[in-house]
């Protein structure tokens, strides 16, 4: 393995841009999804969640995961059940309500992401930030259908459709989850995350890593998509203060500077 891993970090020194400089990064067996937001790191392999202290991974539960996410909201987790926990005193919460596909605790304090059914949701800051596993969550269906949803502080959220066309909602309220301003960018994504003060990454259906460029207070969409260059093919992306986080489809972890 110490062989793979050497090759591997040739590759990406090969790979690498005047931008970016990637490298291996805490070895996470079978990684299949990470998130950073706050300047805390979670990510899940095959079956449980980790959180990131120092350059090694501890599990935080038992539960068997599919999506984790850490932010303003907190750090929650969706299940393979579809069911929606917050890691509250050490332990994951089970809330009921609706079923989920994925979620994202990295906006303003709110938590949004994708149901079951293929809609953005979004939960309140308030009911996030105050949840402490008591009781069933009420969400705001934000009447567009998406699989993956992503928000930023006050820069807007990004989110995909089922058809992996990629959108962006400009007006974002944490307290009452009212959204508005949707357009339709250019481009094909799988998924999408935006960091909290607005830079976009984007993974494609063939694993390349794209950055929204151009974006300014006039456009906060920006302009067009800049790929990354990348020595393997790429899953799953998170980016949090400087740092861009990658997950490839062989299950290795990536840290791009």
């Amino acid at each position: 393995m110490k062989g793979v891993v050497a090759f591997l970090l040739v590759l990406c020194y090969l790979a690498s841009s005047d931008a970016w400089t990637c490298k291996v990064g805490p070895r996470l067996n079978y990684a299949q999804q990470i998130d950073a937001g706050n300047g805390l790191v979670v990510a899940r392999d095959r079956y449980y969640p980790y959180f990131l202290v120092g350059a090694s991974w501890y599990r935080l539960s038992t539960i068997r995961t599919k999506h984790v996410s850490v932010g303003g909201a907190g750090l929650w987790a969706v299940d393979t059940s579809s069911r929606v926990h917050k890691y509250v005193a050490g332990y994951f919460k089970q809330a009921s309500g609706l079923s989920m596909h994925q979620v994202d605790a990295g906006g303003d304090d709110q938590l949004v992401g994708a149901s079951t059914k293929w809609f953005g949701q979004c939960l309140r800051s308030s009911v996030a930030c105050a949840y402490r596993g008591v009781g069933s969550l009420s969400w705001t269906n934000l009447g567009r259908r998406l699989k993956y949803y992503s928000c930023s502080v006050n820069k807007g959220c990004w989110g995909i459709d089922t058809s992996n066309r990629v959108y962006y909602a400009q007006s974002v309220n944490a307290d009452s989850c009212k959204t508005s301003g949707w357009r339709l960018i250019n481009g094909s994504m799988v998924m999408v995350e935006v960091d909290s003060k607005g830079r976009v990454f984007g993974v494609t259906t063939r694993g390349t890593v794209y950055e929204r460029i151009g974006i300014t207070s006039s456009k906060p969409y920006g302009t067009s998509w800049r790929v990354i260059p990348m020595c393997m093919a790429i899953k799953h992306v998170s980016f949090d203060l400087g740092k861009l986080w990658a997950v490839t489809t062989s299950g290795l972890v990536l840290t791009c500077v």
